[in-house]
């Protein structure tokens, strides 16, 4: 397990807004007032108006659990080692033996549309395989997610090089019929028998516990489209992660995902599987491959110690789905502050972009509120006391702030 915790806290400078606005009439001086009496001594909230001025602050600098809101912090990250133009690759290789060896590089929005359109274009290129192998090399495996357990729900889908559907499924029952309630994605006897073992009579379930069920489920989908799309294949699904100098390389495919559209998907979705696939990818980015966790915690915690310059906090993945993370308010305020130029990426209602996180009595919100004037207020809401929640701190908020 990676973490740090240091004791120092820099401040920002020159970090300048986008967007030309005039100072609005100064917000209630009581809004802090307003908003102690409702937190305990585990919760915090700090807003800060479009110059930086902090309007509301209490327990700012108190560690507390993040929860998904760490994702912006993670998304933020990958935008720096990745690049805001970087799409995940999969490479298709041919052999001497005429097989074709599939090597993935932990894209995180390969699903069954993404297989079809692959299916079909090399469809152009062969019509006969022999085995169908898979590569994973690019990560190491196992990986182990701090907080994440073993369970069929999809937060605890677990992370790959080579990974479909977030490594899970959604199904119902039609007439009496076990049935895929996407009709783009077809139910394979590997699903269906993890749809039993479940218990559950519909729903999105994770159907891979370990490497070995990541690539079967895998290697199902892809011997499926390339089927549909009328590739002959005469032999098995198999795993390779040999050197592939003596292959010949068929068609790099690239995501049609640039990576702020992934990192939209991992705000508006809050996707576990998501945060960890591009933790694990910015590590194997920063120090090379093979991606591990022991890497991606490394560039996570130097982007946010180095780059950020914050010295407070406690960080263990990068999903927010572990309890051991902690940050500040008034951290979360600085990555907010850094965010910003991609505020438009998070879900958007009424005048808030923002971003949630809960987890069993943690509760937390943090994010922009725009301003009658032009610019943004931010603000980050931290309820780490069981039973409290964020809305009734919000809509004082956004009622003081015009």
């Amino acid at each position: 397990m990676i973490c740090f915790s240091m004791c120092l806290l820099v401040t920002f400078a020159g970090f300048g807004n986008r967007h030309a606005w005039s100072a609005p009439k100064s917000p209630s001086t009581g809004l802090s007032g307003r908003l102690s009496p409702m937190l305990g001594t585990q919760d915090a909230v700090i807003v800060a108006d479009p110059d930086g001025r902090t309007v509301a602050s209490v327990n700012a600098d108190r560690l507390l659990v993040p929860a998904s809101t760490l994702k912006i912090l993670t998304g933020l990250a990958a935008l720096h080692y990745l690049g805001e133009g970087y799409r995940f690759p999969t490479d298709f290789f041919l052999t001497p033996q005429k097989n074709l060896v599939i090597k993935g590089y932990g894209d995180p929005l390969l699903v069954s549309e993404r297989l079809d359109e692959m299916a079909r274009h090399l469809a152009e290129l062969i019509d006969q395989i022999d085995h169908l192998v898979l590569d994973d090399s690019y990560f190491s495996h196992p990986i182990v997610i701090p907080g994440r357990n073993k369970s069929t729900q999809p937060y605890d889908a677990p992370n790959g090089a080579l990974c479909v559907n977030f490594n899970t499924v959604f199904f119902e029952r039609r007439n009496g019929q076990w049935a895929s309630a996407e009709p783009q994605t077809p139910l394979l006897p590997f699903a269906i028998r993890k749809i039993k073992a479940s218990g559950q009579k519909s729903g999105r379930i994770t159907l891979a516990a370990d490497r070995k069920e990541i690539l079967q489920y895998s290697g199902e989908l892809f011997d499926f489209f390339l089927g549909k799309a009328g590739i002959s294949i005469k032999g098995e699904i198999s795993i390779d992660a040999t050197e592939r100098e003596a292959d010949t390389l068929l068609w790099r495919y690239a995501s049609p995902y640039q990576l702020p559209e992934v990192v939209a998907a991992l705000l508006e979705f809050s996707n576990n599987f998501i945060a960890n696939q591009l933790m694990l990818a910015m590590g194997a980015g920063a120090y090379g491959p093979p991606a591990d966790v022991e890497k991606g915690m490394r560039a996570l915690q130097s982007y946010y110690a180095s780059v950020l310059g914050i010295k407070t906090g406690h960080l263990v993945e990068a999903s927010g789905i572990s309890r051991e993370n902690r940050i500040s308010a008034q951290v979360m305020l600085q990555i907010l502050q850094h965010f910003q130029p991609y505020h438009q990426l998070m879900r958007q209602e009424g005048r808030q972009w923002y971003k949630t996180g809960t987890l069993k009595g943690v509760n937390t919100r943090a994010g922009y509120l725009s301003c009658s004037n032009g610019g943004l207020y931010r603000f980050v809401v931290m309820i780490n006391t069981p039973g409290k929640r964020t809305d009734r701190i919000m809509r004082i908020i956004e009622q003081t702030l015009k």
